[in-house]
C-alpha cells in the first residue's frame, strides 16, 4: 500500500527537547545551570514522560503543559536549583523550541511529494501553537494533532485514531515517525509504517510492537515514501 499520510511525534522528533536547558544554561550569568544542564534536561524529560504514562494508567488527566511545569519542578529540586526567575526562563524557552536542523528542509520535500503531513503529539493545543510558529513549519503542515481531544496520552490507542477521525487513511497508508522508541513501537503495533529516530543510539525496546525502520536522523525520511 501506498504511504499518502505522513504523521509526525513533537517533542523530542521534530523540536529538540533539550535546547530549552541549553540555551538558558549559555546565558549570562547561568554558571549555576551551565553546571548541571544535561543533568536537569535528563531528568526534565523523563519525569514528563514519567508523569503522562502515570496519569494515564490512573485515569487522573491534565494538559502536557501542567506536566512539563510538574516535571520541571521536579528536576530542578533534584539539582538543588531554587530560582524562580530561573524556572520562569526554562518554561519561556520551552513554548519556543528550536526544530533540528534537518527538519524544514525534510518537512519540505514529504510535502512535495504530495503527501498529507501533520503532527500527532501529547503537546497541549497552546504549546503545540507556539512551537511550530517559532520553529517556521507551518506551512509544511496540514495540521496540528493535539491529545487534548481524547484526554489522554500516547501510546493509548484512541490516540492513534486521531489520524483515522482526520484523515481516513487506513493504518497502512500512514508512515508515522516518533523519536521515542515506546512511541515508534506502539504505533507499529497499531498498524502504522514507522521510523523510530533513534539520534543517540539506543537499544530496541522490548515491547508489543517493533519499529519498521531505524534512522538517526530525519533527513532522510523523503527518501522513505
Amino acid at each position: 500500500m501506498t504511504i499518502k499520510t505522513c504523521i509526525f511525534d513533537a517533542y523530542g522528533t521534530l523540536f529538540d527537547v533539550n535546547a530549552a536547558a541549553r540555551i538558558a544554561a549559555s546565558e549570562s550569568g547561568r554558571e549555576t545551570l551551565a553546571a548541571v544542564w544535561p543533568k536537569l534536561a535528563e531528568d526534565w524529560r523523563s519525569k514528563q514522560l514519567e508523569y503522562s504514562w502515570l496519569r494515564t494508567v490512573a485515569h487522573r488527566h491534565i494538559d502536557f503543559w501542567q506536566i512539563t511545569q510538574d516535571s520541571l519542578d521536579w528536576a530542578m529540586e533534584a539539582s538543588d536549583l531554587h530560582d524562580n526567575e530561573l524556572r520562569a526562563r526554562l518554561l519561556a524557552v520551552y513554548k519556543e523550541l528550536p526544530a533540528f536542523p534537518e527538519v524544514p528542509a525534510m518537512l519540505e520535500a514529504v510535502k512535495a511529494k504530495g503527501l498529507e503531513v501533520a503532527i500527532l503529539s501529547n503537546g497541549s493545543p497552546s504549546m503545540l501553537v507556539s512551537a511550530v510558529r517559532s520553529a517556521g513549519i507551518g506551512p509544511y503542515l496540514d495540521d496540528v494533532l493535539s491529545v487534548e481531544e481524547v484526554r489522554t496520552f500516547k501510546p493509548h490507542t484512541s490516540v492513534y485514531d486521531m489520524v483515522f477521525d482526520r484523515f481516513g487513511r487506513s493504518q497502512s497508508e500512514v508512515l508515522f515517525v516518533s523519536s521515542n522508541g515506546w512511541d515508534a513501537a506502539a504505533a507499529a503495533a497499531y498498524g502504522f509504517a514507522t521510523v523510530w529516530v533513534n539520534r543517540n543510539g539506543l537499544p530496541v525496546d522490548r515491547l508489543y510492537g517493533r519499529p519498521h525502520r531505524i534512522l538517526k536522523d530525519l533527513s532522510s525520511v523523503p527518501e522513505l515514501v
